[in-house]
């Protein structure tokens, strides 16, 4: 029998650390951390635009009474406003994603800021209500591709760990922007003739586009991605993105046609609330400028930790778990908070918070999943087309709602953003998982 001991087992060269042991990429802002300085530069231009676009698209539902006044619109006039202007961005998007695809992330990004800024600006100066229609629309192409164009260049450099709750952050940016809007909505009302506030709500969207401009001098698109989409001559195709599978292929029309139904369903009953809940609160409710401020505080307050919570859950639960959640729950709010009787203002402005939380968390995972969706080399194309064709179809529930608010009441119209709610759900039933999905 041999006496030789066993042979020592050789040291692990797995230098991964035990799974009590924390990282740097653990803990609240690990995933901010993980995104190394170049992705953090591309991070806050991406924050700051989208900031900026969600400051600029309230201008308008913030000045509606007013508008309606000095031009002597009725309901469906005023609805029409954001009927054309989400109609618009479905071009405006589409179109910033083949820019995108072709000629990089950045490059879509800073033709998006100045185009939604300028117009922006141009619709305070507007002396009809024909021409205040036409800024709104070419406002449009610019809001149109805002979101869809920064998710992409920061998803490219975010790993499947951490992708749900970085786009879930830079969702969160859209309520920096409504709650700044609120802001200078309540002082802007209280200190000028509504007359004249209405202007100035937009001339001063133009404000924080310098800050967004000096940002973007310091971002650059992801490396990795960069190189595979410029390799591929696929790059920012419709074709491909229609195409349907052969000789055992995959094709991208599936995915094409049920993430466009997605994004309508959501995106309908969000622009629904958006768009109606702060005439609501001024003509069914008869709050004031200031009293419809203090009731947005809670609903915009909502919406922040909804951003921020849902994208946390989206890589937790996986993006279709998180969707179908929050449609249950943001379709059980609606009804609710359009039901509340009249006198209990109080229990109108603590609903609020739930409100703007169920409907913001439902977005939170749309950034990752869109663009896990979809190959680098159209990835823009299929964002920029499927979230924005969702903006466009989903425009046609606000407008439905202008229209019944004459008879049935903004409250009652309200219903209809639940529908929404519902589609999106139904969507889910043809689109697969991605959770864990690394992008090039």
């Amino acid at each position: 029998m041999s006496t030789t001991p066993p042979p020592r087992s050789a040291p692990s060269t797995d230098v991964r650390p035990a799974r009590d042991e924390p990282t740097a990429e653990d803990g609240p802002f690990g995933w901010l951390r993980a995104l190394g300085p170049r992705g953090r530069r591309a991070f806050a231009g991406a924050f700051g635009g989208y900031a900026l676009d969600s400051y600029d698209y309230f201008t308008l539902p913030l000045s509606m009474v007013a508008l309606s006044a000095y031009f002597g619109l009725n309901s469906g006039q005023t609805g029409l406003f954001t009927t054309v202007t989400l109609v618009v961005s479905a071009v405006g998007g589409a179109a910033a994603g083949v820019i995108a695809d072709r000629m990089g992330r950045v490059r879509a990004l800073m033709i998006t800021v100045i185009t939604y800024a300028v117009f922006t600006v141009a619709c305070g100066f507007a002396p009809t209500y024909e021409t205040l229609l036409v800024f709104r629309a070419l406002q449009g192409l610019g809001f149109g591709g805002e979101w869809a164009v920064g998710a992409i260049l920061v998803a490219e450099y975010t790993s499947a760990r951490h992708r749900g709750r970085t786009l879930g952050a830079i969702q969160s940016s859209w309520a920096v922007g409504w709650g700044l809007a609120a802001i200078v909505y309540t002082l802007v009302f209280s200190f000028a003739d509504d007359d004249l506030a209405w202007r100035i709500m937009f001339w001063t969207g133009a404000l924080p586009a310098l800050l967004v401009v000096w940002l973007r001098r310091q971002v650059h698109d992801a490396p990795a991605a960069t190189a595979a989409r410029e390799q591929d001559p696929r790059r920012g195709s419709f074709a491909t993105i229609f195409r349907s599978g052969r000789d055992g292929a995959p094709g991208l029309l599936r995915t094409t046609l049920f993430a466009s139904l997605l994004s309508t369903g959501v995106q309908g009953g969000y622009y629904t609330l958006a768009t109606w809940v702060p005439t609501y609160l001024k003509s069914d409710r008869g709050l004031s400028v200031v009293g419809t401020g203090g009731y947005l505080t809670f609903l915009i307050s909502g919406a922040f930790l909804g951003y921020l919570t849902g994208g946390h859950l989206t890589d937790r639960l996986g993006r279709r778990n998180n969707i179908w959640l929050f449609a249950l729950l943001s379709a059980l709010c609606i009804l609710a908070y359009a039901n509340i009787p009249h006198g209990a203002n109080t229990l109108l402005l603590v609903l609020g918070f739930p409100l703007g939380f169920c409907m913001s968390a439902i977005f939170s995972g749309f950034g990752s999943y869109l663009s896990e969706l979809y190959p680098t080399a159209v990835r823009g194309t299929g964002q920029g087309f499927t979230y924005n064709t969702g903006r466009a179809v989903g425009a046609v529930f606000p407008t439905l709602v202008g229209f019944l608010a004459d008879s049935w009441g903004v409250g009652g119209a309200l219903v209809f953003g639940a529908i929404g709610y519902g589609l999106a759900a139904l969507a889910l039933l043809g689109l697969p998982e991605t959770r864990g999905k690394e992008l090039a």
